[in-house]
């Protein structure tokens, strides 16, 4: 039997690095016998006596493995009870993943000791942006920078275009969930294993070289020290973890797309954790970590069982600690609660109130649907209400009524100058219905559920499906996404939307799919794109300038569906520091519009969406970089004026 050195109750899940060798502690509480096999000291382990772990406290079994270090090769043969099974389990709290391919007889893949404090991080005194300043983009590891054809990029090339990322001056970067998946390629929310990067995401040894350069010269161009050779990139958490630094060094979070409502492809994975224990089957589901009901092809985890709830945690506190998360996306907390009731709501009580009383800048995002599940209150107030109150304790939501409006709006524009588009349901879903402050909000015209391939479209389809890069196309786009920066809440972008992409997005690498086309951004050869990056870089940076633009206030003060007209005010109380937006979907310029303003003086135009088409545009129109305000009272201000709104435009005006 292993030696129980450096072993007690405090002693963490999974492989942990200590002096001399790594503890190991793994839960399975049924088994009759729990072996470590692996490589240590060169030497292979397998069913033997020196290799048992000792049970403790009914659940875990324990061990010490003297001279074991960063990098060795280790799974787990569990045995069964005299009904069940025996075979090799590989760790679930592995930090790494790798295919044996067969070798040192293991089967398939194993599991593989990672220390947490060898990475030289950079991000001193990064802080995570307040929520109410926060802008989201939204991209898939796997097909966000790809440069062989049908390879999956991964987490070093992203970290390549980290400078591009920052210069969209947005400031969270939130990847799609990037735990090792069942599924190659994979959308990403089917994690089997939940501590552990996925394999297509780590560039393989022989590569790494080349990355190495490219990384350093990022870190020096922030005056940081660059990293000192290969093996500081070299395992799959030292890759994510370089994404992440670099990041924060350019000044953008990065939150964590977790799914902790259900795992994907448990029963089929005689490795994985389903039936950690070994126990059988049979009518009444005996998984350790599941239970019977599920939810998008995978199996809800057994919230019932605090020890799964503490797998759950503990996955949250890996990526805080380890990775420097900023925060989280839950995915379908509205399918959690109702797959685990009452359970359900004391998990994510505990993981909002942990979370909180660690990292108090911890963005804690849920996607909850009100009404789309039974016995779950419907409104949005219970998820971000405090325990205390009853509440989940999150802090922001996924919200779509101002989606909903403005690819309704898009929508509507493109059947012609004759159809009617509901500028009023625009003007009602600027401020999040159901919300105590419009910062609680998540906001988007697009997302990966939406636009992926054999759901809707992407916004210049929506603008124009016959000729997407037409006028009509590029000037809806630019409305669409400036009312969504302009509104209260917390943007999102999703990849591709900043440069005028218009195909479906899909999560395969294969060339023969329509995937995010750089080449006609990098080289030039679509202007179009060239100039709608420059307008969602410059709108991006308009919320940035202008706090109005990130508080709560909105008043749309008029609409017209008639005229394809919305005008609404921002505002921050006491300061002065108002702006007003002026948004058409007209597809004719309106030379002379009467609208309303809040105090005498000379209004700056800070932003006119028609200067990037074509930029810079010849026969722009607009108001020539400002007005004197002066005209009578009007929509319930003191003063009007007559403004230029060009044909499916916006226009921004601010106090001087």
């Amino acid at each position: 039997m292993l030696p129980q050195n450096h072993i007690s109750d405090m002693t963490p899940a999974g492989a942990t690095l200590v002096d001399g060798g790594a503890t190991f502690r793994v839960f399975a509480p049924n088994a009759v016998a729990v072996y470590l096999n692996g490589t240590f000291n060169g030497q292979a382990h397998d069913q033997d006596a020196a290799a048992t772990l000792l049970k403790r406290c009914g659940n875990y079994w324990t061990g010490f493995m003297a001279g074991a270090v960063d990098g060795d090769r280790y799974r787990f043969w569990v045995k069964g009870p005299p009904s069940g099974t025996s075979g090799y389990k590989r760790d679930p709290y592995s930090r790494e993943l790798l295919n044996a391919g067969g070798a040192d007889n293991f089967p398939s893949c194993f599991s593989v000791i990672r220390g947490s404090g060898s990475y030289p991080w950079h991000d001193t005194g990064f802080t995570t942006p307040d929520f109410s300043d926060m802008v989201i983009y939204q991209a898939h590891i796997g097909v966000y920078a790809i440069s062989n054809p049908g390879v999956s990029s991964n987490f070093l090339d992203v970290a390549c275009k980290v400078p591009y990322i920052a210069a969209l001056n947005v400031n969270v970067l939130q990847p799609l969930p990037m735990d090792e998946q069942e599924q190659n390629p994979g959308l990403g929310y089917g994690g089997a294993d939940l501590f552990s990067p996925d394999f297509p995401f780590v560039a393989a040894a022989a590569d790494l070289l080349k990355y190495l350069g490219p990384l350093n010269q990022l870190l020096v161009a922030k005056e940081k020290t660059p990293l000192l050779t290969v093996k500081d990139i070299a395992s799959a958490p030292a890759q994510l973890k370089v994404l992440v630094d670099l990041c924060h060094v350019y000044g953008i979070a990065v939150t964590f797309d977790v799914v902790y409502g259900h795992g994907g492809g448990f029963e089929g994975d005689d490795d994985g954790i389903y039936f950690f224990d070994r126990q059988p089957n049979g009518d009444n589901n005996h998984s350790l970590y599941c239970t019977n009901q599920g939810s998008a092809g995978g199996l809800a985890f057994a919230m019932w069982n605090q020890d799964i709830c503490n797998y759950l945690l503990d996955n949250a506190r890996h990526y805080m600690e380890e990775f420097h998360a900023g925060g989280f996306r839950y995915d379908e907390v509205s399918t959690l609660l109702s797959l685990n009731q009452d359970s359900g709501w004391a998990f994510c009580r505990q993981l909002s109130g942990m979370l909180r009383g660690g990292w108090d800048r911890c963005l804690q995002n849920a996607e909850f649907w009100p009404g789309s599940q039974p016995n779950i209150p419907d409104g949005f107030a219970p998820i971000y209400q405090a325990a205390a109150q009853g509440g989940c304790g999150f802090d922001v939501v996924q919200h779509d009524a101002l989606r909903l409006a403005l690819r309704g709006a898009v929508t509507s524009a493109s059947y012609g100058a004759q159809s009617t588009v509901s500028m009023s349901s625009i003007a009602s879903s600027l401020y999040p219905p159901g919300l105590d402050h419009g910062w609680r909000a998540v906001t988007c015209v697009e997302n990966h559920d939406i636009v992926k391939v054999g759901q809707d479209q992407r916004i210049p389809w929506l603008a124009d499906s016959q000729d997407r890069r037409c006028w009509y196309a590029r000037s809806r786009s630019r409305v669409a996404t400036a009312i969504l920066l302009t509104a209260p809440g917390i943007p999102q972008i999703f990849m591709g939307q900043e440069f005028l992409e218009d195909y479906q997005w899909t999560w395969d690498p294969d060339p023969s799919v329509n995937l995010l086309w750089w080449d006609g951004l990098n080289t030039g050869q679509d202007n179009a794109m060239v100039d709608h990056l420059r307008f969602t870089q410059d709108a991006v940076k308009l919320r940035a300038d202008y706090p109005a633009l990130r508080g709560d206030n909105v008043h749309p003060y008029w609409f017209s569906d008639e005229d394809r007209v919305l005008a609404f005010h921002r505002w921050l109380d006491g300061t002065g520091q108002d702006v007003i937006v002026v948004a058409t979907m007209s597809d004719t310029t309106w030379w002379d519009y009467q609208i309303g303003f809040p105090s005498v003086g000379y209004w700056n135009e800070v932003f006119n969406s028609d200067v990037y088409d074509n930029w810079v545009n010849p026969i722009v129109a607009g108001n020539g970089g400002g007005m004197d305000v002066s005209g009578p009272p009007m929509h319930g201000f003191v003063t009007s004026a007559s403004v230029v709104v060009p044909a499916n435009g916006v226009v921004v005006f601010a106090r001087s």
